[in-house]
């Protein structure tokens, strides 16, 4: 469960996938499987969500992971190369940007 503190030494993650109504099942079924088999057992995974718009056109990818590396490491896997190369194919847009927390209200 991601944990949100501005006291945390965590790598945050937002990746933000644009989307068709008509992909974004396709898209968000690639993610949750990835996230099954690959993401969540990566070294300095912490934790992961997945949030969809309710138009279908955005996907929203939060992870949190113990290093900037250990995020840049599991992008560099020879399954996650694959696997984001069908994602890839399936969005408009793909935009993963690491975030350090600012402030929690």
């Amino acid at each position: 469960m991601p944990t949100i503190s501005a006291d945390n030494s965590y790598q945050t993650v937002l990746t933000t996938l644009e989307v068709t109504p008509g992909t974004c099942e396709d898209v968000l079924d690639a993610l949750k499987d990835a996230y099954a088999k690959v993401i969540s057992k990566q070294p300095g995974f912490k934790a992961g969500a997945l949030h969809v718009n309710d138009a279908q056109t955005r996907i929203a990818n939060y992870s949190q992971w113990a290093r900037r590396e250990d995020f840049q490491a599991m992008l560099r896997t020879k399954e996650m190369r694959e696997r984001n190369r069908v994602i890839h194919a399936q969005v408009k847009s793909f935009e993963p940007v690491m975030y350090e927390v600012g402030a929690v209200f």
